[in-house]
This record gives C-alpha cells, sequence and structure tokens, in this order.
C-alpha cells in the first residue's frame, strides 16, 4: 500500500490513529530521506501536542529498533540482564550493578552512552582506565559476557539510526520532552538487545532530565508498556536525583568509588540503589522469591567483597588498564584541590544535584558540546552528604581541577547546599513499577 506523509499528518492532527505500517513507512522514510526534515518536525510537534496511543509507541519503537543492528547475543550461555539509567549527577551505578549480576551467574550485556552536561557518561567514566575500549566487535561484546559475565559497549552508528536522526530534530525542535518520544527512544536501545530482565532507574529532580515525579511516573508506565509489547520483563526505579548520587562526581573518581563499593566501603545512598536494582533483576528472573531477600543478599554479597572481581577483569578484558584506579591517589592529581568549608552548625539538609553536577562540568569532568575533551582527573567529591552533622570549618566538598581557579566556582559551591537545624529525611527509592 502506497502511503503519503500528507495523508498521516492529517490523521495525526486530529487525533486519529496510525497503523504500525504508516509508521514504519513514516521512519523509514525520513531515515532514507524521502521525508524531510520539515515535514518531519511537523510530525513530532503533533505527537508533542495530541500524544500516541500504546499501540503507536510500540510501532514507533519497532521502527527504531528496525532502522539499525541487532544484536544477536544466542551465544550467549545463561540468562541475560540489562539495566539502563535515564542519567543523573554522580550515577556511577551500572559499574556496582553488573559485577554484583554477575555474581550471581547472569550475565549483563550493556549499551552505554557518553555524558553531554550535568549527566555523566558510563562510556566516559570507564575510559579514565586507560587503554579501555566500548568500540567492540559484535563477537568481542558476546565473547567478553560469556568470559567475564559482563560487557559494556558503546552505541555504534548502526544501532537504532533512526532515533539518532529523530533525536537531533527533536532537540532544536522544542520536542525532547514528549512522553511517547522519550520512551520509545530510551527503549529501542534496550531492545536491540534481547535480555531475560530490564532494570531502568529512571531519575527524578534538579539533576535529572525528569523534574517532576507524576510525569517520571507517566514515562515509566509507558515504558513498561513497550516492554510487555516485546515480551520483556521490565521493572522501573524511580530514584531521587535532588542530590547527587554517592560521594564522588566525575569520571575516574567514580569507577574509584565503584570499586570502593563493591570493596564494602561505598556510600550507603548508592548501595541502596544498586542492590534494589539488582535484587529486581533477581526476583525477575526466578533466582529469589521475594525482593526484600533478594535485596538482603545483595548487600551481603557487597560485604563478602566477592564480586569486585568482575568490575576489573571486565575492565581488563576491554583492554583498560585497572591498576590506575587501583593507585588512585599516585594516577590522577590535579593542580587545584579547593575545600569548600561550612559556616554554620547543622545538618546538611538539601545538595542542589544540578548546580553540583554543572560545577564539575567547569571543572573539567563534563562536557558543554560532544566535542569538548574530558578532564579524568577532575571532579567533586562530598566529604558530607544530606543529614550529615557539620560545624563551622568542616569541609563540606572538596572541588578538583586543572584548569585556572575561578572564584565564581567557590560561590557555587557554597549555594549548592543548605545547613539547618532541622534534619529531613530524602527517600533515595521514590517508588518501585512492576
Amino acid at each position: 500500500m502506497k502511503y503519503s506523509f500528507s495523508e498521516i499528518i492529517e490523521k495525526k492532527k486530529h487525533k486519529i490513529e496510525l497503523t504500525s505500517e504508516e509508521i514504519k513507512w513514516l521512519i523509514n522514510s525520513y531515515v532514507n530521506n524521502q521525508v524531510t526534515d520539515y515535514q518531519m518536525s511537523a510530525f513530532a510537534m503533533a505527537i508533542y501536542f495530541n500524544g500516541m496511543t500504546k499501540a503507536e509507541t510500540l510501532a514507533l519503537t519497532q521502527s527504531y529498533v528496525e532502522s539499525g543492528y541487532v544484536y544477536d547475543v544466542s551465544n550467549v550461555k545463561g540468562l541475560k540482564a540489562d539495566k539502563h539509567s535515564t542519567g543523573g549527577v554522580g550515577d556511577k551505578t551500572s559499574l556496582v550493578y553488573s559485577p554484583l549480576v554477575a555474581s550471581y551467574g547472569v550475565k549483563v550485556c550493556k549499551l552505554s552512552g557518553r555524558g553531554l552536561g550535568v549527566t555523566g557518561g558510563t562510556i566516559d567514566k570507564l575510559e579514565s582506565c586507560k587503554g579501555w575500549t566500548s568500540e567492540l566487535t559484535k563477537e568481542e561484546f558476546i565473547d567478553t559476557i560469556n568470559k567475564v559475565g559482563m560487557s559494556i559497549t558503546g552505541q555504534s552508528n548502526d544501532i537504532v539510526p533512526a532515533d539518532k536522526k529523530m533525536y537531533a530534530l527533536r532537540d532544536v525542535t522544542g520536542t525532547v520532552d514528549s512522553i511517547p518520544l522519550i520512551a520509545a527512544s530510551i527503549m529501542s536501545k534496550k531492545l536491540v538487545i534481547d535480555s531475560d530482565s530490564l532494570i531502568l532507574d529512571v531519575k527524578v529532580g534538579a539533576g535529572a532530565f525528569m523534574k517532576d515525579i507524576s510525569v517520571a511516573e507517566q514515562l515509566a508506565n509507558e515504558m513498561i508498556q513497550i516492554g510487555h509489547g516485546y515480551k520483556r520483563k521490565v521493572s522501573i526505579l524511580l530514584t531521587d536525583m535532588q542530590k547527587p548520587l554517592g560521594k564522588a562526581i566525575g569520571n575516574a573518581i567514580e569507577v574509584k568509588e565503584a570499586w570502593d563499593t563493591l570493596n564494602n566501603n561505598g556510600p550507603d545512598d548508592l548501595k541502596e540503589v544498586v542492590c534494589t536494582a539488582a535484587g529486581l533483576t533477581l526476583t525477575d528472573l526466578g533466582i529469589f522469591d521475594n525482593l526484600q531477600e533478594a535485596i538482603k543478599d545483595c548487600y551481603k554479597k557487597l560485604e563478602t567483597k566477592e564480586c569486585a572481581h568482575y568490575l576489573k577483569q571486565f575492565i581488563e578484558a576491554q583492554h583498560g588498564d585497572f591498576s590506575l584506579i587501583e593507585n588512585y591517589n599516585n594516577n590522577f592529581t590535579t593542580k587545584h584541590k579547593i575545600e569548600i568549608k561550612a559556616n554554620s552548625n547543622g545538618f546538611i539538609t538539601i545538595q542542589d544535584a544540578e548546580i553540583i553536577g554543572l560545577l564539575s562540568m567547569e571543572l573539567g569532568a563534563g562536557r558543554k558540546t560532544k566535542e569538548d575533551e574530558i578532564d579524568f582527573a577532575a571532579g567533586i567529591y562530598l566529604n558530607k552528604k544530606i543529614g550529615d552533622t557539620v560545624k563551622i570549618g568542616d569541609t563540606v566538598m572538596t572541588l578538583y581541577t586543572n584548569y585556572n581557579i575561578n572564584e565564581e566556582w567557590i560561590n557555587k559551591a557554597q549555594s549548592s547546599y543548605t545547613i539547618s537545624n532541622n534534619l529531613n529525611k530524602i527517600e533515595n527509592i521514590i517508588k518501585i513499577i512492576r
């Protein structure tokens, strides 16, 4: 059957459900330059205002997936798992989750990306281990998973090219925050690898893309429906990103914190998010019947340090020099170390993830544009976290940079936290949706 863009946009304008064939024709025509940017801009805006039905969103996701390469992981032995985060400040969860889950005999097959703006990228963090590469052949990816129990590879140009093209268009047309378009974008990149369990960590708050809990829930439910359309087990965590996750913000400093956490010396909030995500995987796969029992067992694994070696073996299998992390203090020094001191007594009650994330980027740990170089040694360490007691003169955070000191950094650092006499508990995990 022959379709036309004018007929499709008319239907979408008037909220008439499109067929999966119409959506697939449209996306395929756009990828092949038969539909123009200005036409697809109109379509994206129509979705922004009129939304998409569940069937339409599933068809859009399928069109993205089918536009490029789909991984064949049938040669991976055993159960397979994946986890994705929507991105946040200090989010090194995957670097702890993957070894932890692998220690139960589950294979972690993961695609990850680079960071832009306040949200750090897993690939950038791992590249602080000199030599480490995400540019694996499909055969190397499978081989690493089977040998080590886990592998993280980068998203190559032949993975969901339709989404890449659409995302660039959304970025310049004000349609980035359309729930169906976000859901299709995230899920298409997860569905190119078949897995028995998929955990999605949706960050909510100042340091995340999603600022509002109700909107985050809407996105979560949309992604679960897409997963069900693919007959995948999907569980979703809504986690707090008003404050950074963990104490370390940067690249090498976050790999170090992941290694410390796997050796039973990590921050409580990171351990809670990791163990809950891993616990969901283990219950989804039937390894445990009860979520709380699974989470409890994950905590025990971290205490025994028995899963730490998976991180080292994985990094070395992908040609990274892990000794740089093991001897962190000798390898990641900076010209400047700026200690931010408390000017009053009380409790830390606020740590603004967005301000801290932007500050970390200015110190050299992140990118404003895709072309920017990253300084693997730059970053921030939070000496005090929300709920901690502080006295005048205590170090609240430490800034690390090789750039010339900018006094504005100190002002931003001071404005990023609040000290109060009243302590308000903030939940790390807002909700679990299954």
